[in-house]
Formats: structure tokens, sequence, C-alpha cells
């Protein structure tokens, strides 16, 4: 295959080619910004800024913060496939990216999220400064802390990937009240609690694949049942966050019990993967796990407005 051949296929998880073209290199940048996890986080910035009950607010402000958080968490997600991509040829689960399967090349995705984090970054700063400055410290925790520093170095790690996970949620809030005050410190440690479901459980079900990359994961460097304990740890912790963020916000009754039965569901759920572990309890528990995180952001946001 020729240099411009692989430039025009994207490759699928399965290997397929699915084009050729504008449409695969418009489908290439799109993977590289991994779209349900940047929209997840996307909602959880809506969802502190709601929380805020913001008054006179308007369609030009909140077009304004949605574009600044896509941009700025798209842009940074870009920036780290590249500077990944070496370890995502190694790996069976990723070797399908755009990068390691020779769709784009390095230089091109670098410019792609580079410009967008800038441009989130100029919106986002114009926007309030405080609220610029939060969503530019989760970008330089996420790509020089946790990405270049530490992902190859330590399975705690994702300490760190959580904290700026908790960013959007926390610059959403500061938008409106113009501090950083403690309900915001609590919902982005829900967000940062969600890590060990979202990715421990991965790096348990990929473990191979995360070994032969030689990335340190919790299960690799504390075994697999002190994993499965993180994640319940952690759980229990989430839930128990989220119930006293809908409690201080006095959310509507049915909103904040609805967010604790959640809670209890994805407790009970990391409970059975620690007593009775398989891969499809892990597997499901990874799935719910944003499930609830996104719940838990649209009964946050709908019992604060209720």
């Amino acid at each position: 295959m020729t240099k411009s051949n692989a430039d025009a296929i994207l490759i699928t998880r399965r290997g397929e080619r699915v084009g050729s073209g504008l449409a695969a290199k418009l489908r290439a940048y799109w993977a590289l910004i991994k779209s349900r996890q940047t929209l997840l986080l996307l909602a959880t910035g809506v969802a502190g800024y709601l929380s805020a009950r913001p008054d006179g607010v308007t369609g030009a402000t909140i077009s304004l913060m949605l574009f600044s958080l896509f941009a700025t968490i798209s842009g940074t997600t870009a920036l780290n496939m590249v500077i990944d991509r070496d370890i995502d040829a190694l790996m069976e689960r990723t070797a399908w990216r755009p990068l390691p399967a020779g769709t784009l090349a390095p230089a091109a995705a670098a410019l792609f999220g580079g410009g967008l984090v800038v441009l989130g970054l100029g919106i986002a700063f114009w926007l309030d400064w405080l609220f610029g400055l939060v969503i530019a410290a989760g970008t330089v925790i996420d790509l020089i802390v946790y990405t270049l520093w530490l992902k190859r170095r330590s399975a705690w790690a994702i300490i760190f990937g959580g904290v700026s996970g908790g960013m959007p949620i926390l610059a959403g809030r500061a938008l409106v009240v113009g501090q950083v005050d403690g309900l915001g410190f609590l919902l982005a440690m829900s967000v940062l609690l969600w890590i060990p479901s979202h990715i421990v459980t991965f790096s348990i079900k990929y473990a191979d694949d995360y070994r032969q990359a030689g990335v340190p994961t919790w299960p690799s460097v504390y075994g697999f049942n002190s994993a499965r304990q993180l994640i319940a740890k952690a759980d229990a912790l989430r839930a128990a966050t989220l119930v006293a963020v809908g409690w201080l916000l006095d959310i509507s009754p049915y909103s904040l019990a609805l967010l604790t039965l959640s809670g209890v569901v994805t407790l009970a759920l990391s409970l059975v993967a620690m007593v009775r572990p398989s891969g499809k309890i892990n597997y499901q528990l990874f799935k719910f796990a944003s499930v609830h995180m996104l719940v838990s952001m649209v009964l946050i946001t709908w019992g604060a407005l209720a």
C-alpha cells in the first residue's frame, strides 16, 4: 500500500476499510476526539453551569461556553492521540486509530488538536478569566502531568487524568458563581471518582494489551483483586458525593431519589464484579459507569432547575 492510499483509508476496530477520500479523512479527524468521551465531559460542563441556576442566561453565552469546552476537550484529546501514537500501535485495541493506522499524519493531527485548543481557550478566556483558567488548568494537567509525565511511569496516573476530567464541570459552575466553590469541588470529585469504573475496568479487560505496550496499570502493578476493590470503593464514594451534591443543591425530591437509586445500582454492580469477577460483569460495569455519570448530570441539572 502506498502512503497516499494509506492516508486515504480509515481502519475500523475490525480492521475493515470503510471508504477513502474526504469522507474518510473527516471520519479520521472525528475519531481523534473520542466523541463519546468528549460529549460526556461536555455534559458535565453543562451540568456544572446549570447547577448554579444562572439568571438571565442568553443563548449566546451558552453557545460560546459549549463551543469553548468542546473545542478544548476535543483538541486536548487529539493531542493525546498524537503523543500516544507509538503505544497505540502496540495494542490491538487501539491499532485501528487514525495515527497508528496511517490514516492521518502526526503533524496534521497535532495542528488540528493544537488549533482546537487555542480556539477553545481563546473563547473561554474571552467569556471569563476564571472559566478560562480552570479549563486551561485541565488541559495542562491532562497533557503534561498525565500523558507526558506519568502515564508510562505510574499506575497512579489515572488520578491526574481524573482531575483533568473534573475541570469542565468545575469551570461550568465557576462561570456562573464567579469563584471555585465547595460545590464545584464536589462536582469535580464525582467525575474523578468515575475514573476507576471508566479506566480500571478497561485495564482489566485489556491487561495483555497494556502489558505489551509497557503501560503500567492498576491491575498489572497492584493485582486484579486490588483493582476491583478500588472500583468498588470509588463507586461508593461517587454515589455518596453525588447524593451530597443533590442535597446541598436542594434539587427536587424525585431527582434526589433517582440519583440515590442510580448510585446504589452502580455500587451493587461493582460489588458483584469484586465478589464474582467475570469479563462480562466487568464490561457491563464499564458501560454502566458512563450511563450513570450521564444520568447523574441530567438529574442534577433537572433537579436544580425544577
